[in-house]
């Protein structure tokens, strides 16, 4: 059941970080994926600092951040129009 939930909060945060990363999101089927591997990510940069979360709204924080810093790193290497 943790899978499921880490795939659903993944999503959710895909999709908050698209809407706050406006401009720079690269549509919402992409954006949700990127909010999965984003999780991930979160998941690493809060162990690398030491921090650790325990609740569904700290595993959504944790990773709506994985999401938004994912989404700057894949902008850098989007070409401008």
């Amino acid at each position: 059941m943790g899978f499921i939930w880490s795939i659903i909060i993944g999503i959710a945060a895909g999709f908050i970080a698209g809407k706050i990363t406006k401009g720079s999101g690269f549509g919402i089927i992409l954006n949700l994926i990127i909010g999965v591997v984003g999780g991930l990510l979160g998941g690493w940069i809060f162990s690398l600092l030491g921090l650790g979360v325990n609740s569904i709204i700290g595993n959504l924080i944790m990773s709506t951040i994985g999401a938004i810093v994912l989404l700057w790193i894949i902008s850098l290497f989007k070409k401008k129009k």
